[in-house]
């Protein structure tokens, strides 16, 4: 994301060709696609081993809470952490104006509470 949004803010200033504004944004597209497709199937792979392990041992046993129940699960999460990281930006929960929304929501809650 860090680098599209580089590239946006050097072209900004510049006429954009509709064309290559259409490819950044086809781009764009391929790349959420793919994160959706990633998450889609860590979710089912990992259901599968999960249920599987759950025919074998009842959930109440030891044997269910191994270590290899949920290793994978954990190492594939944490790629798929930093995959979601590369799509979608570091500022994932804080975008871009989070910064200024907060200040003037802290205004408004303030000169509301001096009104009451």
């Amino acid at each position: 994301m860090g680098r599209f949004r580089r590239r946006l803010e050097t072209l900004q200033d510049e006429q954009i060709n509709p064309d290559e504004r259409y490819q950044m944004a086809y781009e764009r597209v391929k790349r959420i696609k793919g994160f959706y497709t990633h998450l889609l199937v860590y979710i089912l792979v990992n259901a599968f081993i999960i249920i599987a392990n759950t025919n074998r041992n009842t959930i109440g046993s030891s044997e269910f809470w191994n270590w290899e129940t949920f290793s994978t699960a954990l190492f594939w999460g944490i790629g798929l952490v930093a995959h979601g990281v590369s799509v979608f930006g570091h500022n994932i929960f804080f975008g871009m104006g989070w910064e200024e929304r907060k200040i003037k929501e802290f205004m408004e809650e303030e000169s509301n509470q001096k009104w009451q």
